[in-house]
Formats: structure tokens, C-alpha cells, sequence
């Protein structure tokens, strides 16, 4: 008995598969979710995710956003998501460039700092999910 995992963005749907295991980056910590998992609801972090069905794991990268389990679906409510094969390194590698740069600008104000910070934690998801394809 397999999963129905689901991943919506608010421009499009990412991914309908089915799984039989999906990890997932809480904002409480990692977790995961296997078939016949109590109905769950969690806020969700940036970071990578994956998931397993007949012996593949596929890898995404995740913006912050909510998950929630019930009826042996996982349901993925995200600002933005990309599936590892999906993710252009060579744009990833110049926005983490671009992000450092900013942080160690001499002219910071905390608007800025926070904003490179986040862009700096995108573009290493964006990375680590691609890596691990």
C-alpha cells in the first residue's frame, strides 16, 4: 500500500506520485511518514526532502510551508518547490555567490542581512537537493 504524495505550489503542481516513504524538513525537525501514518498536520522549513516508491528515491527542494497527512496522503502546501532534476546548478550556484556576496558587504542593515540569509538558505537547498538527484 503506497502513499499519494502531493506537492502544490501557488503556480503549479509539482509532483503527484505515489511513495512509500517520504521525509520531510519540519520546523520541529525532520520527520517521516510511512502508509497508515496517524493524520498528521506540521509546519514545514526550507530544506530538502525526498521520497521512496519501489526502490527510487527522488529529491526536491522545499520553501517553507505545510504538510499535511491524512488518508494515506501526503499533501505538500509550499512557496515554491523543485524536484532535483528540475534544478538549473549553474543559477543555484550564482544566487548562493550573489547571497554571500551581500553578507559580507560592508553597507548591512538588517532588512538586507535577513534577506541574503534567506536567499543564501534557498540557493544551498537548491544545491544539496540537485547533488543528491
Amino acid at each position: 500500500m503506497a502513499l499519494k504524495l502531493e506537492i502544490v505550489t501557488p503556480d503549479r503542481i509539482v509532483l503527484s506520485a505515489e511513495a512509500d516513504y517520504v521525509s520531510l524538513p519540519g520546523t520541529e525537525g525532520e520527520f517521516g511518514v510511512l502508509p497508515g501514518h496517524v493524520p498528521l498536520f506540521a509546519a514545514l522549513k526550507t530544506g530538502c526532502m525526498h521520497y521512496q516508491h519501489e526502490g527510487q528515491t527522488v529529491y526536491a527542494s522545499l520553501r517553507e510551508g505545510f504538510a499535511e497527512v491524512a488518508d494515506g496522503t501526503v499533501q505538500l502546501l509550499v512557496d515554491s518547490a523543485e524536484l532535483a532534476g528540475e534544478i538549473d546548478v549553474g543559477r543555484a550556484e550564482a544566487a548562493l555567490k550573489r547571497a554571500q556576496e551581500r553578507l559580507s558587504s560592508p553597507q548591512r542593515d538588517a532588512v538586507n542581512v535577513a534577506r541574503a540569509e534567506a536567499a543564501l538558505q534557498r540557493a544551498s537547498v537548491r544545491l544539496q537537493a540537485a547533488k543528491l538527484k
